[in-house]
């Protein structure tokens, strides 16, 4: 019984090993065939995919000119403009530093003129002083008295041309002030106007600053500068002091 199984397999392998070689020889037959039924003058066609030629790379040992050349100028130029741009920056820091100091040297100039006509107006001034102080100077010998006061106004006026008389100038005082050189009037229409009549003959300051005569003080209260005002402006007026009877 067992003899039989062993045999029975062994011959299943064999022909299953049989028919796998059958298959191949018919295989190979069919493709001996298959080549001999081509004509020999014929070309064998084949089903492979042929690929597309590709282009050929051209390779030269020759030197390319002018890319050489190309990429120098084009560093050269962003040099020089490079170089152009800072010069420009610095020529304008240097134009604004020089403008900057052109006025720092007008300010220095102008303040120097300045300080120069402050000094020559100083000058003038203790000049113009030292002058009023010269010509007043005299007043120093006449008493300082109403007598005093007129008689040094009468030496002022004949100077000047101005005529008066003590008399004539002595009555007028007496009449408006009584003598008081710091006398005011704060009642009558001057007043009223915000312009009142002051010192010895009364005087009020536009008139007193229109007849103001060189060489006495401009100060209306001083007693020979208000006096010889006043006599100057009676003299334009009425010929003179002497003349003057009431309110003028």
């Amino acid at each position: 019984m067992s003899k039989n199984i062993l045999t029975r397999g062994h011959s299943r392998a064999l022909t299953r090993h049989h028919r796998i070689a059958a298959a191949g020889v018919a295989a190979l037959g069919a493709a001996a065939i298959g080549f001999s039924a081509v004509p020999s003058n014929a070309s064998t066609a084949t089903t492979t995919e042929v690929a597309a030629p590709t282009a050929k790379v051209v390779y030269s040992t020759e030197p390319i000119e002018g890319v050489k050349a190309d990429v120098t100028d084009r560093f050269a130029g962003s040099s020089l403009k490079v170089e152009q741009i800072a010069a420009k920056k610095e020529a304008a820091a240097e134009a604004a530093a020089a403008k900057e100091a052109a006025k720092k040297e007008a300010a220095a100039a102008a303040k120097a003129r300045a300080e120069k006509a402050r000094k020559a107006e100083e000058a003038a001034g203790r000049a113009a002083e030292r002058a009023e102080v010269k010509k007043t100077a005299p007043r120093k010998s006449y008493s300082n008295t109403l007598d005093g006061w007129i008689r040094e106004s009468l030496a002022i006026m004949k100077k000047h041309g101005i005529p008066g008389s003590y008399e004539g100038i002595h009555r007028n005082v007496m009449r408006e002030s009584s003598g008081n050189p710091k006398a005011i009037n704060l009642w009558d229409i001057n007043a009223r106007n915000g312009i009142p009549s002051k010192g010895l003959l009364q005087v009020i300051p536009p008139t007193f600053d229109a007849y103001h005569v060189p060489g006495t003080p401009k100060n209306i209260y001083d007693p020979v500068a208000n006096i010889t005002a006043a006599c100057n402006y009676a003299a334009d007026k009425y010929g003179t002091m002497d003349n003057v009877d009431s309110a003028y």
